[in-house]
Parts: C-alpha cells; structure tokens; sequence
C-alpha cells in the first residue's frame, strides 16, 4: 500500500507516567511517529460525567497502513499509556482517534472514516483546523475551516 495521510485526533484529562495531561499528549505524538503536522494543545471542557479538563491535540501523520492496522496500532499505545476500558467519556490518560484518511471514507465494524463526531466537536475541529484547514470531509465537501465556523456560529434563539 502506498503511503497514506491520517489526521489523529489526541485527548487526555489524567496524568500518567509522563506527568501531567498535555505531557501524555505529547508523549503520544512522539509514539506516533511519522509525523508531518502537529497543532498546538488546547484545553476543553470534558464531555459526559467526566469532571476533568482535556488536553487536546491534532497531528497529521504518513503511514503506509490500512486504516484497520493503524488502529490496532492507535489501541497498542493507548494501552501502553496506561488507558483502561471502562465507562464512556472517563477519564482517560490517553485518546487517539483516526478522523481522517487522505483516501476518503471507509469503513469497518470496528472504524468508520472519517470519525462520525468530529464535526459536531470543537475540541477537535480547532486543532485540526490549525494543521489541515482545507482538507475536506469526504462525505459532506466541507473543509475543517468551514466546518469549525459552523460550530461556531451563533445560531438564533428559537
């Protein structure tokens, strides 16, 4: 297969062994390898029944997997960060999510492409934004750029 883009999407809300959130996502981009962009950390609110605040990260990578192989390998470092199963929207060391694929969509039982929240998710839209604002979602035409406005949009009272 030839060498493909991925944009990954980086979350943490508790410290781990390299300290503090925004160090565990440092620590992750390092484990990514490959890496052709990173943005800068942002801080967010959490969603669900998580209190902690997030560090959150967007990196463009190049890799010659298949989106299912690089997900076996995005749950591999995740586990080696220390990251447990458990409830949804917990607290967590680290997050690694594929949003993107420069071939377009795919999907599997395990993973669709692109992500099926990204767009409704500012925490991950701003970073993306930072390192890809003209890489269009293959479903819908629109460019990171442009979906970030509409999320930040004010929208009328009803």
């Amino acid at each position: 297969m030839a060498a493909s883009i991925y944009a990954i999407g980086i979350g943490s809300n508790r410290r781990g062994r390299h300290g503090a959130p925004a160090a565990e996502v440092r620590a992750a981009v390092a484990a990514l390898g490959d890496t052709i962009a990173t943005s800068p950390i942002v801080a967010s609110a959490p969603l669900g029944p998580s209190s902690r605040r997030f560090a959150n990260a967007a990196v463009l990578i190049e890799s010659e997997e298949a989106p299912s192989a690089l997900l076996a390998r995005l749950k591999a470092i995740e586990a080696d960060f220390g990251r447990r199963s458990g409830r949804r929207w917990g607290a967590r060391v680290i997050d690694l999510d594929i949003l993107l694929w420069s071939e377009g969509a795919w999907g599997s039982p395990a993973l669709t492409l692109p992500h099926r929240d990204y767009r409704r998710r500012r925490f991950v839209l701003a970073p993306l934004a930072a390192i890809a604002p003209d890489w269009r979602d293959p479903l819908t035409g629109r460019t990171t750029r442009q979906l970030l406005h509409a999320i930040d949009r004010p929208r009328p009272r009803p």
